[in-house]
Parts: structure tokens; C-alpha cells; sequence
């Protein structure tokens, strides 16, 4: 069979074709990287003067290689570790994709507003800590459903209202909950305060 010019053509048309899918179909999870989109937002709302934050590319891959941040085989963030870095600002609800987040610690910095309730849909999260901070709004009804929530710390902010005795909170003790002079044991849950 002789092959012309025509059909050269075609068959490099079908090639690059060809080749265009394959570089568009591997693309995708970086794309998709729902824990990297997450991240990203809660590094968008906030402050970091000192630039501990600086190795956080949304453009990478996956997040695993940013500082302060772990991931299980799957690339899956599992802990995040940014106590004691001096951030600000607030954070993003996002927090709540985090599927397989299992400890999250935000201790001893200056994050303020409302802890989002949206943070009730991390269900693997174990440890939360984000004690002595500058915290405002009650603590979230979603969180007394984590499952699998065993330490817990609130202290040290300006959260007001209930402190939740159920689900979860059933095992954190009343020392978790210290120094926030708005907030109280027992009565209804106040959703604003």
C-alpha cells in the first residue's frame, strides 16, 4: 500500500488526536483535587506574616507537599499541623471537605470569626484543637456528629452560647471549654449569640 501525502496527514491529525486525550485524561485529578481546592481556601482567608504558608501552590498536584500538611497513600490529606505559626484572618468552610482529615490543630494563633459548620462534615476527624485563638459564634451543632471525635479544645477564645453535651461531646472535658467568658453549660442551643 502506498501511502501519500493525504493520507500521512490524516493519520498524523488522528495521532495528535489521539495524544490530546491522553494528556487531557491525565490531567484530570489535578484538576479535581478537592483537597487541594480546600486548603487553598482556608490559606486564602488567611494572614501569614511570617510566610510559614509560602510552599502552599494550589497549582501543584495535591497538597501533600506543602509544609505542616500529611497525607495518607492516596494523597489524601490526613493532619494538619499549623499550631503556633502566628495566622490570622478566619476559616474557610471548606475545612468540612476534608473527608479523611483526622487532626486538625490551629492552636495558639490569632484566627478569628466563627467556626464554620460546614467543619461537621469532616467525619474522620479524631482530633480538633483550636484553643487560644480569637474564635467568636457558638460552637457548631454539626460537630456534636463526628463520629469518630475523642480530643477536642475550644479554650481560650471568645465562643459564646451552649457547650454541647451530646454525641461527641460527651467525652470532652469542661477544661476543653475554658476561658471563653460567653460560653455556658446547659440550656437550648443558640445558633447566633
Amino acid at each position: 500500500m502506498e501511502v501519500t501525502g493525504s493520507t500521512r496527514r490524516t493519520l498524523s491529525i488522528a495521532a495528535f488526536a489521539l495524544m490530546a486525550m491522553a494528556v487531557a485524561s491525565s490531567l484530570e485529578p489535578v484538576a479535581a483535587n478537592k483537597d487541594g481546592d480546600a486548603l487553598a481556601a482556608l490559606h486564602k482567608g488567611l494572614e501569614d506574616p511570617d510566610g510559614n504558608l509560602k510552599s502552599w501552590d494550589p497549582s501543584l498536584v495535591n497538597p501533600c507537599t506543602w509544609f505542616y500538611v500529611t497525607c495518607d497513600g492516596d494523597n489524601s490529606v490526613t493532619r494538619l499541623d499549623l499550631g503556633n505559626l502566628n495566622l490570622a484572618g478566619t476559616l474557610a468552610p471548606e475545612l468540612g471537605q476534608l473527608e479523611k482529615l483526622v487532626s486538625l490543630d490551629l492552636s495558639s494563633n490569632s484566627i478569628s470569626g466563627a467556626i464554620p459548620a460546614a467543619l461537621g462534615n469532616a467525619k474522620s476527624l479524631t482530633f480538633l484543637h483550636l484553643d487560644h485563638n480569637r474564635l467568636t459564634g457558638p460552637i457548631p451543632r454539626e460537630l456534636v456528629g463526628l463520629p469518630n471525635l475523642g480530643i477536642a479544645d475550644f479554650s481560650n477564645n471568645d465562643l459564646c452560647g451552649t457547650i454541647p453535651t451530646d454525641g461527641a461531646f460527651q467525652k470532652i472535658p469542661a477544661s476543653s471549654f475554658a476561658n471563653n467568658p460567653r460560653l455556658h453549660q446547659g440550656g437550648e442551643y443558640e445558633p447566633s449569640c
